[in-house]
């Protein structure tokens, strides 16, 4: 199957404040008991640092590689909670509000995300 020159991936635009290789198109609210969709890319390097999100979440993988690992706080650290999830092409991954995790783009990624209400990005610090 190929994929037209122009598709539901155009256009992504970089976000303020997001990490680098980050673009997305995103969906508009509906209602207060909704959810926020966005259509994501992201460059084949790029790194989200430890953060959580105020709600559940859901990443479908539609092409690339990447990898979650998520965190646990010990005092004022953070360590690793288990193993690096690693979520290729047709995979799913979800992630519980509130949980602090990373996100390791080993591949570029086109992804489908689909955040609880409106979506958050709290850095963890």
């Amino acid at each position: 199957m190929s994929t037209p020159e122009r598709s539901i991936w155009d256009p992504c635009a970089p976000v303020p404040g997001a990490p680098p290789g980050f673009t997305m198109r995103g969906t508009f609210p509906t209602n207060a008991d909704g959810v926020e969709v966005m259509l994501e890319r992201w460059e084949a390097g790029a790194f989200e640092p430890p953060h959580s999100h105020p709600g559940d979440d859901m990443t479908v993988v539609v092409e690339g590689k990447m990898v979650v690992q998520h965190f646990r706080r010990v005092g004022d650290a953070l360590e690793p909670d288990g193993e690096p999830l690693i979520l290729s092409a047709g995979q799913v991954g979800y992630v519980a509000a509130g949980r602090v995790h990373d996100a390791r783009y080993v591949e570029a990624c086109k992804l489908i995300y689909v955040h609880n209400h409106a979506f958050g990005f709290i850095a963890a610090e």
